[in-house]
């Protein structure tokens, strides 16, 4: 299967493959946390980007793809009702804990990419380099089971959203994102076979196939299903 065939079979909302569409396990979600992505252009691309995800659980969110020369990304315009943080563990960044329960609402830019892309973002960006830094609490390590992490401290951008939004929001919002994660990974890990059907949230839908990225062949002959969508 070529590789735009393999983008047309996929959801175009939640990137999965349509007979595996976690669509209907998203319920987005209200926060007076506004979440700024900023995403580069060429993880934007990957069927594997959690960053667009978690906006989907967001309501209060934006998405903004840099890295085309063509078309630079403008500078970041602060809104003064709201105190703006980047969440990034530069030397220097502060819990951000510190921000919990503060009475100001809180603008929370997260760069979204590699590690190398995402630590560049702040000097790529106008009007960043005057905004704190953030880190989270010490917690687990990743779950992400999709990609080879080159830092022991290492997130998924979805996990970091998700564990700042129980810091600035409360559990359950962390919770709903974390859902939507999970699903996403062992529904992904179950179609290429690495995983057992009872050990993926949620389930597996009915008329799902598995899909072998080695060949690029599902493993049955059945078209995917039509995607799923959450109830507008």
């Amino acid at each position: 299967m070529s590789r735009r065939a393999n983008a047309a079979a996929r959801c175009p909302r939640c990137r999965l493959h349509g007979s595996l569409c976690i669509c209907a396990l998203i319920v987005p979600i209200a926060t007076r946390t506004r979440l700024l992505l900023i995403t580069h252009r060429s993880e934007d691309r990957k069927s594997t980007n959690t960053g667009r995800l978690a906006t989907l659980c967001l309501t209060n969110s934006e998405v903004i793809v840099r890295g085309n020369e063509s078309n630079p990304t403008p500078p970041f315009q602060p809104d003064p009702s709201s105190d703006a943080v980047f969440l990034f563990p530069f030397e220097g960044a502060v819990p951000l804990t510190e921000y919990a329960g503060s009475s100001r609402s809180i603008t929370l830019i997260v760069p979204d990419g590699t590690w190398r892309q995402a630590s560049k973002v702040r000097n790529r960006v106008g009007g960043l380099r005057e905004i704190p830094c953030v880190s989270l609490p010490p917690g687990l390590p990743s779950t992400y089971r999709l990609r080879f992490e080159a830092h022991a401290h290492g997130l998924a951008t979805i996990e970091a959203i998700a564990r700042a939004m129980g810091v600035l929001e409360g559990q359950a919002a962390r919770a709903s994102v974390e859902l939507a994660f999970r699903a996403m990974v062992e529904r992904t890990l179950w179609s290429r076979g690495e995983i057992a059907t009872e050990d993926v949230t949620s389930g597996i839908p009915a008329g799902a196939m598995r899909h072998d990225p080695r060949s690029g062949l599902a493993r049955t002959g059945r078209p995917p299903l039509s995607c799923r969508r959450s109830p507008s």
